[in-house]
């Protein structure tokens, strides 16, 4: 298989997920986003727990 068909079977497939995809709610948005947010929150007090707990043992 050559890099044209490669690129070729790429773009058929992009275009079938595009056609696919459709623009979330508000609602939607929203709920991923808080969810998002405390995800990050959630690992970066765990990093900076970490951080204080081997900053006291070094």
């Amino acid at each position: 298989m050559s890099k044209l068909d490669r690129l070729k079977a790429f773009v058929e497939k992009s275009k079938r997920v595009w056609l696919v995809l459709k623009k979330p709610s508000k609602k939607e948005f929203s709920s991923v986003a808080k969810i998002s947010a405390i995800g990050i929150l959630l690992l970066g007090t765990l990093g900076f727990l970490i951080s204080i707990i081997i900053s006291f043992f070094v």
